[in-house]
């Protein structure tokens, strides 16, 4: 699963997202494809499509993310989106966040092994310690975790105002919009938007929602009462 194994288009796209750290990300692929396999963390049959499917996808998605932002990937798993984007964008701060144990192992032999500078927390986004751990990240990034309202409730709470959530949802995305935008704006998130990341490199771009978190609304005065 080198990228000697790939097609010419995947090359090309690997080339043009990850550009000196090409290496570095076939690394990731062939971890995935071996040890991530034999620990249950892909599926047999993902092999074959690591790169377009998860790899790729995942980083192309540095597009909606802003120079040298703090960035959180909540449930990250195996690594998606977290792992790609570090790679990828070496400028930005990023936070593993998995609850886990045997993932958190998995994730960090994989920072060792790839020399990654990243941070890895056991835990869940919507727990108090972690809150008060990661809040006021610039950008909250989530890849295969939960309906978007959970994902709302979880994960906004960690986004500084005017921050925002970039979730990957597919083709699922105006769907989940339509049925949850109440539950989005009640968590304190601004209108759901659907955006498409890769589109210059990958056959197929991702789909991404993005949530604004808006910021606290400001306390009325009392009046006083006669």
């Amino acid at each position: 699963m080198s990228l000697d194994g790939a097609t010419g288009t995947v090359r090309t796209a690997a080339v043009e997202v990850f550009g000196e750290r090409v290496e570095q990300a076939a690394g990731y692929v062939e971890l995935l494809a071996t040890h991530g396999v034999e620990r249950g963390l892909i599926g047999p049959r993902e092999v074959e499509r690591l790169w377009e499917r998860h790899v790729l996808n995942s980083a192309v998605i540095g597009e909606q993310i802003p120079s040298g932002a703090r960035v959180v990937d909540v449930g990250s798993g195996a690594g998606l989106p977290g792992v790609p984007l570090a790679i990828a964008r070496p400028d930005l701060d990023i936070v593993l966040v998995e609850p886990m144990a045997r993932r958190i192992d998995w994730l960090a032999e994989v920072a060792e092994n790839l020399e990654l500078p990243i941070t890895i927390v056991r835990g869940r986004a919507e727990e108090r310690s972690v809150r008060e751990q990661l809040s006021g990240a610039d950008v909250v990034t989530a890849r295969a975790v939960a309906p978007l309202a959970r994902l709302a409730g979880w994960c906004l709470p960690l986004v500084r105002p005017e921050g925002r959530l970039v979730a990957l949802k597919g083709a699922s995305a105006a769907e989940e919009i339509s049925r949850d935008r109440d539950a989005v704006r009640k968590a304190g998130g601004a209108e759901p938007q659907v955006a498409e990341c890769g589109k210059a490199v990958l056959e197929v771009p991702s789909t991404v929602v993005l949530i604004r978190r808006l910021p606290p609304k400001p306390n009325r005065p009392r009046g006083r009462r006669s």
